[in-house]
């Protein structure tokens, strides 16, 4: 009993310093049961149909065989279901968070809520860089989640991931926070992954991972693991990320990404002793591009980029992805560190160059 009353004043400690009080049931213990029960009636089954070409025959190459045996020139698609996971978001609206791995190449999409109400669903649009999709449905009686400040989050603090692995039905998963601004999963994606041991596994894309105020932190997204299912390294698109793109694409019906006009790199101990600065925070500019908006605005080569818009920047994927979620004709504050002075500049967001 002393190791259980133990343990049970360490978690209260510490969901008082996340700011979020523990319940505990009848017998004095702590229960994550009330967040969950506010939680998973916003989280969503999503499946989806799509067409995939039949595999390929040789035979079929061959004309004659194909007349022979009547077979259309046209090659032959065979139907595929799918399932994932979705948050819903905007009850009023019917606006369900998801990936766009989940949803890609859909011919249909059915979202089932948690009181079994099956739903066809409109894709609002997609987001391949970031893996975010927004579908849309019309219902009366939706619960929703509401957004968590996933820049507050750290390593450490206790998560629950909601979603539907393996097809099973709505699975509960709770952990901690093991990392913060992960990337490298796709060199084409722009990536600041939460990463959690919470379990995540197939059909839990899209699902959500929230705190302990039951608040969306993060959609989850991929997993690390030889077979394809959890060892404990799960990731998740941060919530603030997942709100710009849905904020783009309910507005435009895409992500429209601006250029800035620089390459980065990464400040580690052997730049920072060529630059002579004694800190490896930040990112290093390698290339301003001629006559973009990075050189209109006096940026250099050279420069350290320690914060945009006051968030310090760890990581040149980091400012990648959140440049790349910036608004075009909007202005950043970038912080620098040039020849050993701190200063301060503002940088308008172009559109694409032409090619």
């Amino acid at each position: 009993m002393r190791a259980i009353a133990r343990l049970t004043l360490l978690f209260v400690l510490h969901a008082s310093w996340a700011g979020a009080a523990v319940p505990v049931d009848n017998r004095g213990l702590p229960t994550l049961a009330p967040v969950v029960a506010q939680v998973t009636p916003a989280v969503v089954n999503v499946s989806v149909v799509t067409r995939a070409p039949m595999e390929d025959n040789p035979l079929l190459r061959d004309p004659f065989f194909r007349r022979f045996f009547n077979i259309p020139e046209r090659p032959q698609q065979r139907r595929e279901q799918a399932a994932g996971s979705g948050v819903i978001i905007d009850a009023a609206q019917g606006y369900v968070l998801t990936n766009h791995h989940v949803i890609r190449n859909a011919e249909q999409v059915t979202v089932t809520l948690k009181d079994r109400r099956s739903l066809p669903a409109k894709i609002v649009g997609a987001d391949a860089g970031t893996d975010i999709a927004v579908l849309q449905v019309a219902a009366r009686d939706l619960a929703a989640l509401r957004f968590g400040d996933s820049d507050q989050l750290s390593v450490g603090d206790y998560v629950i991931a909601v979603g539907n692995p393996f097809g099973i039905g709505q699975t509960v998963t709770s952990g901690i926070v093991s990392a913060l601004g992960r990337s490298g999963l796709s060199p084409q994606g722009y990536e600041d992954f939460i990463q959690t041991d919470a379990s995540i596994n197939p059909g839990n894309s899209g699902g959500a991972l929230v705190n302990l105020r039951g608040e969306l932190i993060g959609i989850n997204t991929a997993i690390l693991g030889a077979s394809g299912g959890n060892i404990g390294i799960g990731f998740a698109v941060p919530a603030n990320m997942a709100r710009e793109v849905l904020m783009q694409i309910v507005k435009f019906g895409e992500v429209r990404r601006g250029r800035l006009g620089i390459e980065m790199l990464d400040l580690n101990s052997e730049i920072a002793k060529k630059l002579g600065v004694a800190t490896l925070d930040g990112v290093v500019i390698a290339v301003v591009q001629p006559g973009s908006p990075a050189q209109k605005a006096g940026l250099r080569e050279r420069d350290i980029v320690l914060a945009l818009n006051g968030r310090p920047i760890h990581s040149a994927a980091e400012l990648r992805a959140r440049l790349g979620l910036t608004a075009i004709g909007e202005e950043v504050e970038l912080r620098i560190v040039r020849g050993g002075e701190t200063r301060t500049l503002r940088v308008a967001i172009a559109p694409p160059a032409k090619r």
